[in-house]
């Protein structure tokens, strides 16, 4: 999820994962002050270097401990661009979507970082929680669906 500690000066580049088991997604509720409260896929900032892939493995491990090998990812056309202002902290994500599928003996995953989520569950994409961090908000507005993409 990210914790965006000082103003941008150039647009970062966010990776997020649809992972999906059945016909739900996996989101989590936000702590940090950039979108706090908001339902939020799994993901972050792209490293220098790193592919889609590997940022949306990397991302997957560390929020929420499933170990998801990158060439399970699947890039999605889904792209925003969002300027964010809440948190004191001005900031413009281009952002991303793979999309991974749970598999069984994947297991389940864990609130690895607490201070920066509530915790992770499965949600229909027809029913999603509400309020929606932007990034996700816009795409799902523009009719973004990662079981249709």
């Amino acid at each position: 999820m990210g914790n965006q500690t000082e103003a941008a000066t150039a647009p970062t580049v966010a990776v997020g994962v649809c992972l999906l088991k059945g016909k739900k997604v996996l989101l989590g509720r936000r702590r940090c002050s950039l979108g706090y409260s908001t339902f939020s896929l799994p993901g972050g900032h792209l490293e220098l270097g790193e592919s889609f892939e590997e940022c949306a493995a990397r991302e997957l491990k560390e929020e929420t401990g499933l170990d998801i090998d990158k060439k399970r990812m699947e890039f999605l056309t889904a792209t925003t661009n969002t300027l964010l202002l809440e948190g004191g902290k001005p900031c413009q994500y281009a952002s991303v979507c793979m999309r991974a599928v749970m598999e069984h003996g994947d297991g389940e995953p864990q609130n690895v970082e607490p201070e920066l989520c509530d915790g992770w569950d499965w949600y229909e994409w027809d029913n999603l929680p509400k309020p929606l961090f932007r990034p996700l908000h816009n795409a799902v507005r523009a009719g973004f669906n990662p079981f249709y993409a």
